[in-house]
Parts: structure tokens; sequence; C-alpha cells
């Protein structure tokens, strides 16, 4: 069945590869960048081996207006885990307190490779089901994802200048 939207990203940071994966497999580093602006993540957890729990939350901060305090979980299964180089898993993303009808189910597919002492990034999420109001959020996906690979961009040159 073809997915209902696939969003794509690639990004080239200057960071090594080591780095850059483990700002995505690491809970710590994860809480630090994930997510859109104007987010926080108060929970997280990363079980990191195929058929291991990645768990999400975002919470809307300050800035979101009349969102603010809105938990949006997301729970899934690695489905694929080589290290340093790729990353699959499925989940599911909701809006707290209303599970079914904003439930989006998810597949996200990243790949490090290395591009001239930098790393590139590429990133792709495949959307194949929805639950009745969740067309607004997949609607903004790209811009939400977009947002946080900026994010990451941040991170990773804060990180790098600490190391």
């Amino acid at each position: 069945m073809a997915p209902i939207k696939e969003v794509a990203f690639e990004r080239t940071y200057a960071a090594s590869r080591e780095t850059v994966w483990k700002a995505w497999t690491d809970p710590r580093m994860l809480r630090e960048w994930w997510g859109p602006d104007n987010v926080s993540i108060p929970e997280c957890r990363v079980d990191l081996r195929v058929g291991g729990e990645i768990y999400i939350v975002m919470e809307a901060g300050e800035a979101m207006g009349p969102y603010k305090g809105t938990r949006w979980p997301m729970r899934g299964k690695f489905t694929l885990v080589e290290k340093n180089s790729r990353l699959v898993y499925a989940a599911t993303a909701w809006t707290e307190g209303q599970e079914q009808a904003t439930a989006i189910d998810q597949v996200a597919e990243l790949t490090l490779t290395d591009e001239n002492g930098k790393t590139k990034l590429q990133l792709k999420v495949a959307v194949n089901k929805i639950g009745p109001n969740a067309t607004m959020a997949v609607q903004g996906m790209q811009m939400g994802f977009t947002q946080e690979l900026e994010k990451l961009d941040r991170f990773l040159a804060r990180w790098e200048s600490r190391t």
C-alpha cells in the first residue's frame, strides 16, 4: 500500500557520523534538539536494538500560545539498526488525550554517510495511516522536520565546540 504522505530531507552536518548517530540515539542528546521550534522533550527513552523501543514526548512551550502544555508522544520500534549508518523505526505519534483521533502511523528511515569530512544525513518519513483529526499535523510535517533538522545543526555546532 502506498503511503499517504512522504517527506524526505538531505542535510550535511559539520560533525562526524559517530556524533550525528549519537545525537539520534542517545536520549540525553535527543532531548536537546528533537522536535520543531518551541517544544521541549520531558520524556525520552531509546532501547537501541532491533525490536527495541523509541519513546519521545514533545511538549508545547509558551511561544505556542493556545497549544502551550500540549503533549505529543511518539512510540515506536526499531526495525533496522546499523551503527553509525542506518536507522529505521516504525512509530505512532498522537496528541495526548486524543490518541485515536490524532494518531499518525509512520516509518522513518535515517541514513548517514561520510562526505568530505562531514556527515550527510538523509531522512525519509512515510505516513501510512492517520486518525480523522491528524490532517493538520501531517500537512505540517515538512515544516516541523525542517525546523527539527535546523535545531540538530545548531546542537551539533555547540556539541562540536565542546569537544
